[in-house]
């Protein structure tokens, strides 16, 4: 068993464990705290105090917080996010005069203040050393330019989602799901791609959520547009309501007359060959890769 304390940081809902200090059992929920990463001294916030866990879910050397955040450290924090829309301002500058075909998404200044790293997009690779080089002149501090995906675009910027709430990726979501078309397939979704797209463009992260389920559930209803067996006669399936288990029939009457009615699959008589798609193989969606330059003062 280990102890930890949970710590999250900026544009992200994913938790590390980090080791508490040498005699503090205290952690306020929501208070900063400055930890030793890998990147060096990083600042964060408190997701949940001292916790007992089992070794099994520490994957990593559990990295120490070295203190709580003091009045100078949140002073600092606080500065470094005011000079975030300078040098955005700057960035955008000097991508213009270079011609660079890019798109600034955001900046980020280490807690330090010695690194300074700007996110954007392209469609294709952009040659941006000589832009690295004049932003280092500037600001006399290390630069980082990295290379973003759409999915990671959404991320940092946020938004709301068609459902009305915060995107998952932005609010939520500790890593971007693997998703494919198959789930939706397997959910009984309209293919319509602004029905089943977030607003980055790709699949609805939130269609892994219930995917367990719908991909269990699809195979014990029959098939839309196939013919089942029912109490009153053969019908022809119009929809499944997967989660009360109930078809909606079509029954052609003997005078010719149609009539609607929902049944209990188990009422049902049909050869359960599983929903359209469960058999099939569909390709996910691949996360768009980090492309990083650093240079130095």
């Amino acid at each position: 068993m280990a102890e930890v304390i949970g710590v999250k940081f900026k544009n992200t809902a994913k938790i590390y464990y980090f080791s508490p200090i040498k005699g503090v059992k205290d952690y306020p929920e929501k208070a900063g705290v400055v930890v030793e990463t890998a990147k060096g001294l990083e600042y964060g916030t408190v997701v949940f105090g001292l916790k007992t866990v089992d070794d099994e879910k520490v994957t990593h050397e559990l990295k120490p917080i070295l203190r709580l955040a003091t009045a100078e450290d949140e002073a600092r924090v606080k500065e470094n996010e005011e000079k975030i829309p300078e040098a955005m301002e700057a960035a955008r500058e000097k991508i213009a005069a270079l011609n660079l075909d890019m798109k600034l998404i955001g900046a980020e200044y280490s807690f330090d203040g010695k690194k300074l790293t700007f996110f954007f997009s392209a469609e294709e690779r952009v040659d941006f050393r000589e832009l690295v080089k004049n932003l280092a002149a500037q600001f006399r501090l290390r630069i980082e330019l990295r290379q973003i995906g759409i999915r990671d675009e959404t991320k940092i910027l946020g938004g709301i989602a068609p459902c009305g709430r915060t995107c998952c990726c932005a609010g939520a979501m500790s890593d971007f799901a693997k998703v494919s078309i198959k789930m939706a397939k397997n959910q009984g979704l309209h293919l319509n791609p602004s029905k089943i797209s977030g607003l980055c463009g790709r699949l609805m992260c939130c269609l892994e959520y219930e995917n367990d389920y719908y991909e269990k559930a699809c195979k014990l209803v029959p098939k839309v547009g196939g013919t089942v067996g029912t109490p009153d006669g053969d019908g022809t399936v119009v929809s499944n309501d997967m989660l009360k288990m109930i078809s909606k029939v079509k029954i052609v009457k003997p005078d010719g007359s149609e009539v609607y009615k929902d049944f209990d699959v188990k009422d049902l008589k049909f050869q359960r060959k599983g929903c359209d798609g469960c058999d099939k193989k569909d390709a996910e969606e691949d996360d768009d890769s980090d492309d990083i330059i650093k240079d130095e003062e």
